[in-house]
């Protein structure tokens, strides 16, 4: 069924392919993509509106006087069109070509949309199909460390990966979402020699301090730091395990494995709690050797050269311009020792990743500090002739930070995630405890888990992945406004709003005839919200950027509030049962929505809150 959106639209495009003709203007027919709909600044203009400036050229005419003549051509025919009067009113305002909608009929087509489609509506575009349906995307985020636990850096990737992923899906796509696990490598041998010096002897492991296993790692990678800076011979002896662990000794390899280990169950239960699956896990250790084998290949073809220091290496002048250095316009991709670097690595796990799971797109879910790396990757990739690079995406987001300054692991200043769970937990369960709903919620303790993570995502979600941010728990937490929780309480609100009309023995009404009857000002804005969600979805999915759908769900809850301050619903059953009961089914649909995009931005539903 097509949108009102884009029945305007398609009344405009005749509109203005009739005015070219009955002007004779001499130009190509009018691209359907000329022709922009957007909502007016203020709802006494209408409901949608076109603006005339793309046709001011072609026309040689002024956009005010495009617009007067539009409009009037659409009055026109619709005093003998029928379906076209149904749509509206058409006016003229400067430069655009209003409409205000016949509210009784497009309520009726929208909420039937609605309660027909249930938990697939948002899935599919006006012309009933879904974006990006038959399209394969890998997902690729958090890639944390062995040597720590995740932090708060770490939240923000895994909450735009797992979001993006869900919107993904619900546009049609499939999804398949990868963690990179960097588990070997200079910064975990220096876990490894801490635990030896400070640990080993005495037999200390995470369940004998009864710590969680990344938790204990993450302590020694911070003993590590602060020993090495009274012994510097210290970095030395990492190195050199690292040497030991790359020609593969016994001894080490077995404390490796072992402290992965206690590392890598820390992070899944962390996973866990916070929603985050995975549907495979590469392992560095597992894939840091591949690539060599494509660069040698490369060099074979003319793709990269030898530099005079034996190294391999590759032009990146087009990418990244000519700098003062001479080797600032080179990328190094084997060491003059025939050794591999990082991003040889990151070149034969794309390949692999190709190999493993065919993809129309690749979306890696990284700090915008890796921009830099990510544009060589490509364009490395590319000149290695893989058709697929145009489909690599570098999903790059900003620092998080607390309003206490910037994190740094090696000196223990980051925000553990577990940590900052846990006492958003504890502040969720005391306020629950003080508005004395600790015995109305069911269990306080799941209920305060789910507002704790619904703070959390909610409010990282919301800004823009470019943007830098800083994380404000007492805000995120706050029960008004823009956050996760306040979206909880609407929902929860609805619930039991449709509870009490049960009980009472109301049901929402499925008639498109009482549908129509909504037509009040707030009852038509909370339409007018539901209505846009499908196109949110698809503009989230096209963008990558999940902050659009957290900011309309937002607007949702706030129309919908202003809906029920305005329009009694019980209350109205009886002097007018057909009105109690379509504004029960607008209720209803309006749960429907906001359930449906909460689990896209990661914010628990709860009956009852």
């Amino acid at each position: 069924m097509l949108s009102q959106k884009d029945l305007f639209k398609s009344a405009v495009l005749n509109a203005v392919n009739q005015f070219k003709i009955e002007n004779k203007i001499d130009c190509p027919e009018i691209d359907e993509k000329l022709v922009r709909v957007e909502n007016p600044p203020r709802p006494e203009m209408g409901d949608l509106g076109s603006p005339m400036f793309p046709f001011a050229k072609m026309f040689r005419m002024a956009p005010p006087a495009i617009a007067a003549s539009v409009a009037q051509s659409l009055k026109k025919s619709s005093e003998n069109d029928a379906y076209l009067a149904s749509l509206g009113e058409f006016d003229a305002a400067g430069p655009y070509v209003n409409i205000k909608l016949n509210k009784a009929a497009s309520a009726s087509g929208i909420l039937a949309s609605i309660v027909s489609q249930g938990e697939n509506y948002g899935s599919f575009d006006s012309a009933g199909k879904k974006p990006l349906e038959g399209q394969r995307i890998m997902v690729e985020f958090s890639s944390p460390n062995t040597n720590k636990p995740l932090h708060l850096g770490h939240l923000r990737n895994d909450a735009l990966g797992e979001s993006v992923s869900r919107i993904l899906k619900k546009a049609g796509a499939e999804v398949f979402k990868v963690d990179l696990i960097n588990n070997r490598g200079i910064h975990i041998c220096k876990s490894m020699l801490a635990y030896k010096l400070f640990h080993e002897a005495k037999n200390e492991t995470p369940e004998s301090l009864g710590m969680k296993g990344d938790h204990f790692v993450g302590q020694c990678y911070v003993e590590f730091d602060k020993y090495s800076k009274e012994h510097p011979e210290a970095v030395q002896q990492a190195e050199e395990m690292l040497v030991k662990w790359e020609q593969g000794d016994k001894e080490v390899r077995g404390l490796w494995q072992k402290m992965n280990s206690w590392t890598l169950d820390g992070l899944k239960e962390t996973y866990k709690r916070t929603g985050i699956v995975f549907d495979k896990f590469y392992f560095e250790s597992d894939t840091y050797l591949k690539g060599k084998d494509e660069i040698l290949k490369g060099l074979e073809k003319g793709v990269f050269f030898k530099a005079p220091d034996g190294s391999v290496r590759i032009d990146v002048t087009d990418v990244v311009g000519k700098g003062k250095d001479e080797d600032s316009h080179e990328k190094v991709l084997l060491r003059k020792d025939g050794t591999s670097v990082y991003i040889t690595q990151d070149i034969g796990t794309a390949i692999s990743r190709h190999n493993d799971w065919p993809f129309n797109q690749l979306v890696y879910v990284v700090a915008s500090e890796q921009n830099y790396h990510f544009k060589i990757l490509f364009h490395i990739l590319k000149k290695l002739g893989f058709g697929w690079t145009e489909k690599l995406f570098h999903l790059s987001y900003g620092l998080v930070n607390l309003p206490s300054g910037r994190m740094k692991s090696r000196e223990g200043t980051v925000v553990d995630a577990d940590d900052l769970i846990d006492s958003l937990h504890a502040q969720a369960l005391k306020a629950i405890e003080e508005r004395g709903r600790d015995n109305s919620v069911g269990n306080p303790d799941e209920v305060a888990e789910k507002v704790a993570l619904a703070a959390l995502d909610y409010y990282l979600l919301n800004v823009a992945p470019v943007k830098d941010m800083l994380f404000n728990p007492e805000e995120s937490l706050s029960f008004n406004g823009n956050t996760g929780p306040y979206l909880q309480y609407m929902g929860a609100r609805i619930a039991s709003i449709l509870r009490k009309a049960k009980e009472q023995g109301l049901e929402p009404s499925s008639s498109v005839e009482d549908f129509s009857l909504l037509t009040a000002e707030s009852e038509w804005a909370l339409i007018k919200d539901l209505e846009r969600f499908p196109s949110i979805v698809q503009k989230s999915a096209e963008t990558l950027d999940p902050s659009g759908m957290a900011s309309y769900l937002y607007d949702v809850s706030k129309s919908f509030s202003a809906f029920y301050r305005d329009c009694p619903i019980v209350g109205t059953a009886s002097e007018n049962e057909r009105l109690a009961k379509a504004r029960l089914a607008l209720a209803q649909c309006t749960l429907s929505v906001l359930k449906s995009g909460m689990d896209l931005v990661l914010v628990p539903y709860l009956e009852r809150m």
